[in-house]
């Protein structure tokens, strides 16, 4: 059994793939994998909570061949495919992403389960915890060739980490004392890959420049630990990400975002979009929980608090909880 924390984007969205740094928490949603070997050739897989069908495959000759449910497992299509691992026997799998689930929408909220899924299938295959090259490569092509890592950067660490493409180089930062955080779920499903996708068929305009500079500035202040800095550098970022989004018509701050947003600078509190943004998850930074308590009792009628709390558990593998059952 292996398992990987989910993520939210701080900053940086979008920049990183211009070589300028992301921040990035992990929080405690987990995707689970467990592997247990059967009798025969044939392995199955299911994915409690995401679909009810039962995917089957088995390697011939080295290679992956599905007799049902590739499309449904493109995960672990991917991983295998990306991995120089095959299976001699077969082998039950069970990938569990319920905690990224919306029990009352059943939609799923946006907090890296792909990311997360993809780097505990990589751990509990390899059956090591150094699978970060694997992890990229399997991600990547599970997205297309779209993306960033720092998605699969941050499940593999846990924490809040700097992330950056270039050498895939992650950095560990301690959480700023006196920075309090709450995280909205907009109750709007929004595609990254399609935003990712979007962003590369479109003329690159001033405000990407902009906006990458703006997130090496920001970076620098989380690395500063000062709260009230970085909350106030928040200011600006924000400003340069709504007209990025608009100049590249990204809708970031579509689906509830941009009404978030309002109500957070009438409360003298922060507010973005994590991500890819047009909806999932946003985070409102503020240094008083009860001013931060307030804004959520504010907006319950519309959106919903996601009660997460930060994961300093990244990847790993849990066979004491496998020898326990």
């Amino acid at each position: 059994m292996a398992s990987a924390p989910g993520k939210v984007v701080l900053s940086g969205e979008y920049a990183v793939l211009d070589g300028a740094p992301a921040i990035c928490l992990a929080v405690n949603r987990f995707a689970q994998v467990r592997m247990s070997s059967v009798d025969g050739d044939t392995s199955s897989v299911s994915a409690p909570g995401y679909t009810d069908t039962m995917g089957r495959f088995r390697f011939t000759g080295g290679d992956l061949v599905w007799l049902d449910g590739q499309r449904e497992f493109a995960v672990l299509d991917s991983v295998f495919r990306s991995s120089d691992v095959g299976l001699s026997a077969g082998f039950c799998i069970i990938l569990d992403t319920t905690e990224f689930i919306d029990p009352a929408t059943q939609q799923k909220m946006g907090i890296g389960s792909s990311a997360a899924l993809t780097v505990a299938l990589c751990v509990a295959l390899k059956n090591s915890v150094d699978v970060g090259a694997l992890a990229r490569r399997a991600h990547s092509r599970l997205q297309g060739g779209v993306g960033s890592g720092v998605d699969v950067a941050c499940s593999l660490s846990g924490g809040l980490i700097e992330y950056r493409v270039e050498g895939a180089a992650i950095a560990t930062i301690d959480w700023p004392s006196g920075l309090r955080f709450r995280l909205i779920w907009t109750g709007v499903a929004a595609s990254s890959k399609g935003k990712l996708l979007r962003l590369d068929a479109v003329i690159s305009k001033p405000s990407r420049v902009r906006l990458a500079i703006a997130a090496e500035t920001l970076a620098k202040a989380w690395r500063s630990g000062d709260a009230d800095l970085i909350i106030m550098q928040y200011g600006d970022y924000i400003e340069h990400l709504r007209e990025f989004s608009v100049d590249h018509d990204l809708g970031i701050f579509d689906a509830g975002h941009d009404e978030l947003w309002q109500a957070a600078v009438a409360a003298n509190l922060v507010y973005k979009p994590c991500g890819a943004g047009g909806g999932d998850v946003g985070i409102v930074f503020g240094t008083d929980d009860v001013a931060l308590d307030a804004f959520i009792a504010a907006i319950a009628t519309k959106y919903s608090l996601l009660d997460c709390e930060i994961s300093y558990t990244g990847a790993r593998i849990e066979e004491a909880r496998v020898k326990e059952e």
